[in-house]
């Protein structure tokens, strides 16, 4: 009887084994067994990440990132287009392994994991120079004849809605930008971060920077990793750590002018 009872465990055990679902594998197995890193990026912030439409490459802080990430994993670096709206999305599909640089965000922490931080964006509003008298600080944005443009599905989109409930929010989207709509007079106003807005101030003489007594939403940014998958976030963690350890991130942030 006894033999038979353990018999019976045995094979309940064996049952319960056999009936749990496979351990998924992680990111990093399968970029080291198909020699690929795929890598998400919308190729629209400048200069984190800029496609080139005539050779469809791409170029920037990013793109020095991740192809120094491939490298010392030792395998191909393939860069897959996205946008905002879809960005978290493509992590959770497994369309990429990872994504570029993002924005931290309780929305986005819903739905997928994050790196460590390893640079931080501050938050300013633009214009241009014919405009510039009409504002002297964010409350002066936050009126009903103001059009504050965004774009669709960004972090940037969802503070304007926030900070300018009175104004009217124009939103576009990707690839068209808001700062473009600024240019074209089809708006008043644009916000993006210290980043972005020292290039734009560099590449459209007409753009200019609103006076304001506090830059806002100061943010750490990240790379978008899939939210259950901590082998691979371990990994990327540790790498990140390493190479701030070698001074690597301070040379490309200087060569970015970051």
């Amino acid at each position: 009887m006894k033999l038979l009872k353990n018999l019976g465990l045995a094979v309940g055990f064996a049952a319960t084994v056999l009936a749990a679902p496979a351990m998924a594998q992680s990111a990093l197995n399968d970029i080291l067994s198909t020699g690929v890193l795929k890598v998400g990026t919308t190729g629209d912030w400048n200069p984190m990440s800029v496609r080139d439409p005539a050779t469809n490459s791409y170029v920037g802080y990013d793109i020095d990132i991740m192809t120094e990430l491939a490298t010392d994993m030792g395998v191909e670096l393939e860069m897959v287009p996205t946008d905002w709206k879809t960005l978290v999305n493509g992590v959770v599909a497994g369309n990429y392994h990872m994504t570029g640089s993002a924005s931290i965000s309780p929305a986005r922490l819903k739905a997928a994991g994050y790196s460590r931080s390893y640079i931080a964006v501050e938050m300013f509003p633009f214009t241009t120079e014919e405009k510039l008298g009409d504002f002297t600080d964010w409350d002066s944005i936050n009126q009903a004849d103001v059009k504050v443009a965004t774009t669709l599905g960004t972090s940037f989109e969802k503070m304007v809605k926030e900070w300018f409930p009175d104004a009217e929010i124009v939103v576009v989207e990707a690839p068209a930008r808001g700062f473009q709509e600024v240019l074209s007079g089809r708006a008043d106003v644009f916000v993006t971060s210290n980043i972005e807005g020292s290039l734009l101030l560099q590449k459209f003489p007409n753009v200019r920077q609103i006076e304001v007594t506090q830059a806002r939403a100061p943010t750490p940014i990240a790379m978008l990793l899939p939210q259950t998958d901590q082998v691979w976030i371990n990994y990327i963690n540790s790498w990140i750590e390493l190479k701030k350890t070698e001074g690597f991130f301070e040379e490309v942030a200087y060569k970015w002018g970051l």
